[in-house]
């Protein structure tokens, strides 16, 4: 699919200049980009590319010369990361799944499809699942058993749903995540090592070792509007109510969420940050990479967690966290700031011991 420059800028909200009828097949980057590309250089910092490459058309800064750049149009985004998203969208060519129900998937005759789903090869659709206007089902997908899939949803392949999943309209889930297996919840008849480890800090008193037994997950997964999950995602059934993420939330490749999790709308959850059981995450919250949080715990709306923070306790809501065990940014950099010193200060603690013995001495 082609668009002229006008075509693209009129998208994007965006003014243009210059020969506006050009025909846009791709977006590159400035040193690679040829005659029928559209080149990124929406920094000055990537303009010298634009000579490396043929571009005949750019997407630039504001006010940026684009006739002295050797091109013959030129379009200029207010907010050039967030025209990224137009763009991006416009000229995505998809994965070239195809419509309609191929003959090797397998789909259960009390399943529902509406209008326009398309299902891949070898998918499976079971008994009892319900999936909306439009939504694509890649190939070697499986669906379980009373699943509802909202419309315009679109799975990449190998995505795997369990029995009674919820999930609403325009997800957008990546190849091989796994949501709704059971969660990880295990009991011992007596209290165990670790419960009498967890009240002491430390001792683990006259409990013995028992065999852990199985707490089985009469829940599912609720998953709202918008939400899209990365690549190897994982995510648990609750054990009596469901494990739920909120509208609008995104999760990055590998994220974990254990059983009875609550994620809020509008939150960014990145690289491998693992939640644990019954943790309750705000709305719009953001976790960097490697965030790790406790369970049974709550973090407030609004929170940020740089990479590798390991929340232990509740946060309030709009605290910005850092480190292990997370404390409040600003004071985390700061303890970090006087370890770096710390070497110094012991050597000058020495250099003053031998002074003040020697003045001793000399007494």
């Amino acid at each position: 699919m082609t668009y002229t420059v006008a075509q693209i800028a009129k998208s994007l909200g965006a003014e243009a200049a210059g020969d506006t009828s050009l025909v846009i097949a791709r977006a590159a980057e400035p040193q690679s980009a040829g005659p029928d590309d559209l080149a990124l250089a929406m920094d000055p910092k990537y303009a010298e590319g634009l000579s490396q490459g043929t571009a005949r058309a750019a997407m630039l800064w504001p006010e940026a010369d684009w006739q002295a750049m050797g091109l013959q149009a030129a379009i200029f985004p207010t907010r050039p990361r967030f025209a990224m998203s137009g763009m991006t969208r416009m000229l995505d060519k998809g994965q070239g799944f195809g419509a309609g129900i191929h003959p090797s998937a397998i789909i259960d005759p009390t399943a529902v499809l509406a209008e326009g789903v398309s299902v891949g090869p070898l998918a499976i659709v079971s008994a009892g699942a319900r999936i909306g206007k439009g939504s694509v089902i890649g190939p070697h997908c499986f669906i379980g058993v009373d699943v509802t899939l909202g419309a315009d949803a679109y799975l990449r392949e190998q995505v795997s749903i369990g029995a009674r999943v919820t999930i609403g309209e325009r997800c957008i889930i990546q190849p091989g995540a796994r949501i709704g297996g059971d969660g990880f919840s295990f009991v011992t008849a007596e209290p165990s090592t670790v419960e009498s480890a967890r009240k002491t800090l430390g001792d683990q008193g006259a409990a013995e070792a028992q065999p852990w037994i199985r707490i089985h997950s009469l829940g599912s997964v609720t998953i709202g509007d918008d939400v899209e999950i990365g690549m190897g995602c994982t995510i648990d059934c609750g054990t009596i109510r469901d494990t739920t993420i909120g509208n609008n939330t995104k999760l990055d490749n590998q994220v974990h969420m254990g059983h009875n999790v609550s994620i809020g709308d509008n939150c960014l959850i990145c690289g491998q940050v693992g939640i644990a059981g019954s943790a309750r995450i705000g709305n719009n919250v953001v976790m960097a990479g490697q965030v790790g949080v406790n369970d049974n715990i709550f973090v407030g709306d609004g929170v940020i967690a740089g990479g590798g923070t390991k929340l232990m306790s509740n946060v309030p809501a709009g605290r910005t966290m850092l480190g292990y065990p997370a404390t409040q940014m600003d004071k985390q950099v700061d303890l970090y700031k006087a370890q770096r010193r710390l070497p110094r200060l012991l050597r000058e603690v020495a250099e003053l011991r031998k002074v003040v013995f020697k003045s001793e001495k000399d007494d």
